[in-house]
């Protein structure tokens, strides 16, 4: 059973062939059942031109110059993906963290507000509502992703207020 690329996700120079997904630096560009594939030597075989080397079949190798700007092409796509959103977004509608800084979390303290939260007999939502939040911030906070999810002091201020919770280390 054939294996496909997910698009080349690895972090150093080999690429993956896009039949098997071994990675190798050496890739060569054969026709497989009418797609354009990058292969590997082993895959190759299963090219139109049955792993032979034609003088069409284009090896991104061959050409420094062009393999340099395939593989600086790969790390901008990467760089690109890695980029959630709009930045302009967080800078109108995120946190400011010099006003509202997020402090040190204790360890655990997804679980911590989970729990304190049922235990109110609180939805996410019925919680973000009273504290005119977005549910989406609760949510981030109880699955202990509130540095990525840009959350400030401020909101874990009023849940350890209104759950009589610790979320926060002493400072």
């Amino acid at each position: 059973m054939a294996k496909y690329s997910t698009g080349g996700v690895g972090g150093d120079d080999a690429d993956a062939c896009e039949l098997c997904g071994k990675e190798t630096t050496k890739l060569r560009t054969e026709d497989v059942a009418g797609a354009r594939l990058q292969v590997c030597s082993d895959c190759a075989k299963h090219g139109e031109g049955g792993g032979k080397r034609s003088s069409n079949t284009s090896d991104a190798s061959q050409d420094p110059e062009r393999e340099r700007r395939k593989k600086t092409a790969q790390r901008l796509a990467r760089m690109d993906d890695a980029r959630k959103g709009d930045p302009k977004h967080w800078e109108e509608e995120g946190t400011d963290y010099q006003d509202d800084p997020l402090p040190y979390l204790v360890r655990g303290y997804g679980d911590k507000l989970e729990e304190a939260r049922q235990e109110a007999g609180l939805q996410t939502a019925e919680l973000a509502g009273e504290l005119g939040v977005d549910e989406a911030d609760i949510i981030a906070v109880e699955q202990g992703r509130a540095t990525r999810a840009g959350i400030g002091g401020s909101l874990i201020s009023a849940l350890e207020e209104r759950l009589n919770v610790k979320l926060a280390e002493e400072s």
